[in-house]
């Protein structure tokens, strides 16, 4: 039930029937007609733009139409103003009866409340994390892991049919490294000293796989030489990486459906096989590249390479996938990558990339949409970098890592509940500052705590009135014209239509940012009720009225839960 949709149809047959008369032409159409909340309460309960966007094309005054139609909507019962603002736009007044309605909607449905088929089973592969498997999950995998897991149920929840995957880098060199550190700690393990030279990774985590290894193999590796042992200590390392990090993102509640394996595309025919998609669209030459802007590398030097045509499709600079002496680049087992997604039979890709991933987000899209011929739509999503501080100072934690904060060491400090939201209290691309101390306190300016809180409190009055036999009623609900109670009834209504639009536009924080007003309204009217008894959810003497005011806040709670359901988080009944 979206009773902006409700009203926006309302407006659309108005303007149909202002097509029969001739005020407005025949082949007018009226897809860009919004009807939304105003930006001001004061100017009413909802605003339509059609005279503004529909002006032009009609050629007609948008005082015109907007008082033209402004006229026709007074007809129906459920419109009680409708008000011309500015040069033409449509501010319309709606009856407590039509906002109210939403409540025993909301009861019926529960935590589905809003749940939506606008997706229309539309199949969605969300890749997210895809860190590399060479340690342990790092703060900033936190956020990319968070974002990417709430904007898989959001579209889940909005109807979409939701793949979550992670793309395990496993193909490159880093994994060679990964190999040579856990020979170290190897070596370690059977007594002998070790030392640990630039570019190895000296972390504590890889005790345990030095350990594992000497289990397996005894002191039979020892001294021998790389030639031996690299190639087995690859996939032994990579798959205790991975064991780690598959328990990292448990603790967050976060399963993946598919882990792809970089490697799976090498000397399988995968990487050739797609680009042999493009080049038999014409996408694929031989050719030099220009040299880079501004300042020319001493080491630059014009070479023939294997191109591929990404301008074609929206790139600034065709891409190398080839090097001169034959070898892949980094690019080519990506566009491999994406060519199976797109054989997998998937609709729409959403990649969830750190910010300094920025630079691919061209080259990608252009080689979706040639290797789909246009037809799957690539969003590219990068998260930028978090801060760790407390009481506003930089916070410097445990680094078992050795080189960075652990998503582990951030969840057995604030809890996950309290991690999974509060990387969602910014838009996935603002720098984000996690400040322990705040998030952790028991405040409005806490945002996890203070929408828990009202779940809770709710919980508490749910219980009280249980226990003396009231139980929530929605067959009148004519008692609830408060204006704190019209605010937080309003504020209900617009969930539907919330997350349709963060569905639409791939953003799950927009589902914090509603809980935090939604709780917020739903305090406002706590704190009315100190001074105003008639407020008060629990009227001693008014079991009727009681029973209608029970009505409202079990429809919060169950709004609350939902949205909560999407981030991740744990709805709380009692706080502690």
């Amino acid at each position: 039930m979206n009773l902006f949709s409700d009203i926006r149809r309302l407006v659309l047959s108005s303007l149909e029937i202002l097509k029969e008369s001739g005020t407005l032409p025949e082949n007018l159409n009226f897809l860009n007609v919004t009807v939304e909340p105003p930006r001001d309460s004061l100017h009413g309960d909802m605003s339509t733009n059609a005279a503004m966007v529909l002006a032009k094309p009609a050629g007609v005054n948008p005082r015109v139409i907007a008082e033209t139609l402004a006229e026709l909507l007074m007809l129906d019962e459920r419109v009680i103003s409708a008000d011309v603002a500015g040069p033409g736009f449509l501010n319309l007044g709606l009856t407590p009866e039509f906002w109210t309605s939403v409540i025993p909607v909301a009861l019926a449905a529960g935590t589905d409340f809003g749940r939506s088929n606008m997706g229309g089973g539309l199949k969605v592969n969300v890749e997210y994390v895809s860190a590399n498997p060479t340690g342990p999950l790092h703060v900033g995998h936190t956020r990319g892991a968070v974002f990417g897991d709430a904007l898989a149920s959001l579209l889940d929840f909005a109807g979409f049919d939701v793949t979550r995957e992670y793309y395990i880098n496993d193909g490159g060199a880093q994994v060679d490294v990964l190999a040579r550190s856990a020979y170290l700690r190897y070596l370690e393990a059977n007594g002998q000293e070790v030392e640990f030279v630039d570019g190895t990774y000296p972390g504590d985590y890889l005790v345990d796989v030095g350990l594992a290894l000497k289990d397996k193999y005894g002191d039979s590796l020892v001294g021998k030489p790389e030639g031996i042992w690299l190639a087995d200590l690859r996939l032994f390392a990579t798959e205790k990486m991975m064991d780690l990090i598959r328990t990292d993102l448990g603790l967050l509640g976060i399963k993946m459906d598919v882990f792809f394996s970089e490697k799976s595309l090498y000397g399988t025919g995968l990487i050739e096989s797609a680009l042999a998609d493009l080049n038999a669209k014409g996408l694929i030459y031989q050719g030099v590249l220009e040299p880079p802007k501004g300042k020319k590398p001493d080491d630059w030097e014009p070479r023939e390479q294997t191109l591929f045509k990404s301008t074609e499709h929206g790139d600034d600079v065709d891409r190398p996938v080839a090097k001169s002496d034959g070898a892949w680049t980094y690019f080519a087992p990506d566009i491999a990558y994406h060519f199976d997604k797109v054989q997998r039979g998937f609709d729409q890709l959403i990649d969830v990339f750190g910010a300094d991933h920025g630079g691919y987000v061209k080259r990608m899209k252009a080689a979706v949409s040639a290797l789909s011929n246009a037809q799957v739509s690539l969003d590219i999503k990068l998260t930028q970098l978090v801060k760790l501080y407390k009481d506003g100072e930089p916070f410097k934690m445990s680094k078992r890592a050795g080189t960075f904060v652990t998503l582990r060491d951030l969840v057995e400090q604030v809890g996950p509940d309290v991690t999974r939201f509060v990387m969602l209290t910014r838009k996935n691309d603002a720098p984000l500052d996690f400040d322990f101390a705040k998030v952790q306190e028991q405040s409005k300016d806490n945002p996890v705590f203070y929408v828990q809180y009202a779940h809770a409190r709710i919980s508490s009055v749910l219980r009280k009135t249980s226990a003396v036999g009231i139980v929530s009623s929605s067959n009148d609900l004519k008692s609830l014209r408060h204006t704190g109670e019209m605010t937080l009834v309003k504020k209900l209504a617009e969930w539907p239509r919330l997350l349709e639009l963060a569905a639409k536009h791939n953003e799950p924080h927009r589902i914090a940012f509603y809980l935090y007003e939604l709780a917020g309204d739903f305090h406002a009217l706590w704190n009315i009720g100190k001074d105003a008894s008639q407020t008060r959810f629990f009227q001693e003497d008014n079991p009727t009225l009681s029973a209608e005011k029970v009505a409202l806040i079990s429809a919060v709670k169950v709004t609350l839960a939902a949205g909560l359901g999407i981030l991740g988080v744990t709805p709380i009944d009692e706080m502690r």
